[in-house]
């Protein structure tokens, strides 16, 4: 579900680039209030399915970067910063997805590596 979420901000962003609109999403200031809307559900519910977390210092410094380009973005959608801004923030929830999964996936191992007792 939260994959889900997170290309719901990708498809109307993409749509943006391209078209300079979409539906409901008319400028930058539109598209970070979706990007932050949509990108703190699919982080919730990222984070409420996993019960063993792994990275999760990472996964929060990322978060509050995200929030801080998100809120950027947002407050300056009318300067001549807007496009970069939207787009350093949509490349952040890409980053925040991409560690959630690698750490649903079970990539990240969690603790110190055990090594075999030997017995002889």
């Amino acid at each position: 579900m939260g994959s889900l979420l997170f290309l719901a901000i990708g498809i109307p962003y993409v749509g943006f680039v391209i078209n300079g609109e979409m539906p409901f999403v008319e400028d930058e200031r539109g598209m970070s209030a979706v990007g932050l809307i949509l990108g703190a559900a699919a982080y919730l519910v990222l984070r409420k399915g996993d019960p063993l977390d792994r990275v999760g210092k990472l996964e929060a410094a990322v978060a509050i970067v995200s929030l801080a380009l998100g809120l950027a973005a947002l407050a300056f959608a009318e300067t001549a910063a807007a496009a970069a801004l939207l787009a350093t923030f949509m490349g952040s929830l890409v980053v925040l997805w991409a560690v959630e999964l690698v750490d649903h996936a079970g990539w990240v191992r969690h603790g110190t590596p055990t090594r075999p007792v030997a017995h002889g």
